[in-house]
């Protein structure tokens, strides 16, 4: 079940990525319609125009995450043909809506749902009038879509039906699937968006501890892997607001920068968001305290290494490298971390700051700073300062308790100057408890054929798994391929994928994780092509 949730929230990384340029193109947009900044962009100007053009071109996909997600989703979840199940998958999806809109015409007041007029809880999907289940509804579309797809895509038919092959029995097979889950949804969507709406009033009444709990808990969860299903709720699903918090937040950033109350009384469930104040200011005084404890000979090395780890972080918070790194050295540092991570975003948010804040400093400048500057340019200034302060706090924390504890971050005693990943860590946690992981540094290393000189990566990769008959499953996350393999015995050692520029390699007898980096849709892409052919 655990490895199902991982999967499912590495796939969620497909339709995830495309939302920073869209954010970046929509803060430029707002800043555009600032007539404090621009006196000429007066309602009905060509540039007022022009520039609202841009902005409905950058909230094209927030007003439609929904479907965004639902087809996207099936790009890393469909064992063979992508493309295929993303087509199936949104025929499926737009079925399931219209069944919906259409029971809702004809049945809406005796399911409490005023059609007609237009309630709470209602969207348009596709030009329909449905139900608004959110992502949930997207995600359980998709995965029953794609499990179809892999079941019943290469499955062979007489030969006077052969032309229901593929996609089309894939469509044949889901619609019935669909028609029963659009009536259970009728009947059961209403009592759950009453529950959604309750969780919606809690969380807001909660207000400073909600936040620092909700911070708190999506950093600790990071290790298990199942922190995307803390923040993805909230940043994209209706928990926190219809619609989820970056969206509503997109949607009504106008408002929020012509409105000079404060951005906690606006929206006070941006204050979730705050994650990203740990990741720009925090993994910036970590780095610090990394490079100032190592070894006078070693700092040049540290600071090689630590720069690229930390500007990752600062500019996507893309925080890995440097997490990874305590964590697997000294847990206790990272727990540390997620308490001084949640209590600077509750001091933020007590100072007045909410808003798009979950990721890095690019989103943080385009989607809040830049845009909210005119009214809400004093809460930026409180907040850099808040984030300043515990930078501060984190180097001189961090860099006592690693001299106290003699703790051997890079730079320091016999140990390798490196950064450690998530790969690391999760060997290091099979191996102590015996699990087969620990083949990673055991298993005796396998020959293979010298590389040809025009080698690709995937290539190199399908061959270090033991050869396309050897995989059985690959779908990747942000950063790393997961692979399911049939016999592990096959499989290279580790330094055969890093010579090939993988990071790391984790083992978990027939499953593997191969750490490749921000490329690896483009390498899983590959591979996925190679191994089709």
């Amino acid at each position: 079940m655990k490895d199902v949730i991982q999967r499912f929230g590495a796939a969620m990384f497909v339709p995830v990525l495309l939302f920073p340029f869209a954010g970046m193109l929509l803060g430029l947009s707002v800043v555009l319609l600032n007539q404090d900044l621009f006196p000429w962009a007066v309602e009905g100007s060509l540039w007022f125009n022009m520039s609202t053009i841009l902005l409905q071109a950058a909230l094209a996909l927030f007003k439609n995450m929904s479907l965004v997600f639902a087809v996207g989703i099936p790009v890393a979840l469909a064992n063979t043909a992508s493309g295929r199940a993303v087509l199936a998958t949104l025929v499926s999806y737009i079925t399931f809506n219209y069944v919906i809109g259409g029971i809702l015409q004809i049945y809406g007041p005796a399911l409490g749902v005023d059609y007609a007029e237009g309630t709470r809880g209602l969207t348009d999907i596709a030009g329909i009038l449905t139900l608004d289940t959110n992502l949930l509804g997207a995600i359980v579309v998709a995965g029953i879509s794609v499990w179809v797809h892999n079941r019943f895509f290469e499955a062979k038919l007489p030969n006077w039906a052969s032309v229901f092959c593929g996609t089309p029995l894939v469509v044949i097979v889901s619609f019935p699937i669909m028609v029963f889950l659009a009536v259970v949804t009728c009947f059961v969507w209403p009592t759950i968006q009453q529950a959604i709406n309750d969780l919606q009033v809690f969380l807001v009444g909660s207000g400073a501890f909600g936040v620092w709990f909700f911070t708190a808990l999506e950093r600790i969860m990071i290790p298990t892997g199942l922190h995307h299903f803390i923040y993805g709720p909230v940043f994209y699903g209706p928990v926190a607001v219809d619609g989820g918090t970056i969206a509503y937040w997109i949607q009504h950033i106008g408002e929020f920068a012509a409105n000079p109350a404060p951005l906690t009384e606006q929206f006070p469930q941006g204050g979730l968001m705050l994650t990203g104040m740990g990741k720009v200011f925090g993994c910036t005084g970590i780095a610090l305290a990394l490079y100032s404890t190592a070894k006078p000979e070693n700092k040049k090395m540290v600071a090689g290494l630590v720069i690229g780890a930390a500007l990752t972080a600062i500019l996507t918070g893309i925080t890995e490298p440097i997490e990874f790194t305590f964590l697997f050295i000294a847990p206790a540092l990272f727990a540390l971390h997620a308490v001084l991570s949640a209590t600077m975003a509750t001091t933020a948010y007590l100072m007045g700051v909410s808003g798009n804040f979950q990721t890095g400093l690019i989103d943080f400048v385009f989607q809040n700073w830049l845009p909210l500057a005119g009214n809400h340019g004093g809460t930026y200034v409180i907040q850099v300062i808040i984030g300043l302060a515990f930078t501060l706090i984190y180097f001189f924390v961090f860099r006592a308790l690693i001299l106290k504890f003699d703790i051997p971050t890079p730079g320091r005693g016999a140990t390798e100057a490196k950064l450690f990943t998530k790969a690391d860590y999760k060997a290091k946690k099979d191996q102590d408890t015996a699990a087969p992981a620990g083949a990673m540094a055991t298993a005796p290393a396998l020959e293979f054929a010298k590389d040809d000189a025009d080698d690709t990566q995937a290539s190199a990769f399908i061959r270090g798994l033991g050869g396309r008959d050897n995989i059985e499953l690959l779908t990747n996350c942000a950063t790393r391929l997961r692979v399911k393999v049939k016999d592990p015995e096959q499989v290279a050692d580790t330094p055969f994928f890093q010579q090939h520029g993988a990071i790391n390699v984790v083992r978990n007898k027939e499953s593997l994780q191969v750490i490749v980096g921000l490329t690896v849709p483009q390498v899983r892409e590959e591979m996925s092509n190679l191994l089709a052919t």
